[in-house]
């Protein structure tokens, strides 16, 4: 008698991550995981989209200049995080990974947290991206997303185009902030984070750090830091 041995059912196989695969949340996660050639890749109203390389001027340039900006502002105000390029549990349908984030600690107030294995999950309070032009997904289901889940503040920078909008969320709808006199952008939900759109979009960084550090030294974040330090 011919013992058969007893069958065995194979390990599924993990598919690759597409563009424009539509997938739930988890099953993003599972495949990103395993996708060790892509670098980026993000979930935006339930489609994948994942990152071509990346430009110099286009890309790369404009972001280290705003990565430089909201890093000065988050050394100089205790108790605000600075991420760059961050997973964000947003929602079921939305895991973006946005150039940048600022966000106040959840011990703080902050409206996100960190979660156990090292992921942001919840709507931080500022996140800025760096859009081609105002043709990119990132003015559209990703604005979109955002709103519907509460980031306070969006900013998009339109590199092809030397253009920047900031949005505010009020009353559940985004409007563009308005530069002043001096045409300087002031954050409504970071005070002191302040804003030469002409400097950023000229490239001149000494300008924006100036701008910036006059920002810092305004009363209304030195309030924001005695709320944060909760004297």
């Amino acid at each position: 008698m011919v013992m058969q041995r007893p069958q065995t059912n194979p390990t599924p196989q993990i598919l690759p991550l597409e563009n424009g695969d539509r997938l739930s949340r988890h099953e993003f996660e599972r495949r990103y995981t395993e996708s060790l050639d892509i670098k980026k890749a993000e979930l935006i109203e339930g489609v994948v989209y994942v990152a071509s390389p990346l430009h110099f001027q286009r890309h790369a340039e404009p972001h280290s200049n705003l990565i430089g900006w909201l890093w000065n502002y988050r050394i100089h105000t205790p108790g605000i995080k600075l991420g760059i390029e961050p997973t964000i549990r947003l929602d079921q349908d939305n895991e973006p990974q946005p150039d940048g984030v600022l966000l106040i600690d959840e011990s703080l107030g902050g409206k996100s947290r960190i979660t156990d294995d090292d992921y942001i999950e919840g709507a931080p309070e500022l996140v800025a991206e760096i859009a081609a032009s105002s043709a990119a997904y990132d003015l559209y289901d990703k604005k979109k997303a955002y709103k519907r889940n509460g980031i306070q503040e969006y900013i998009v920078w339109q590199s092809l185009e030397n253009k920047l909008d900031w949005f505010g969320l009020h009353d559940s709808e985004y409007i563009l902030l308005q530069p002043d006199t001096e045409g300087i952008i002031k954050s409504q939900v970071m005070p002191g984070l302040w804003l030469s759109v002409t400097a950023l979009l000229a490239g001149d960084m000494v300008k924006v750090l100036e701008v910036l550090q006059i920002g810092l030294n305004s009363p209304e974040h030195t309030e924001f830091l005695q709320r944060l330090s909760g004297s």
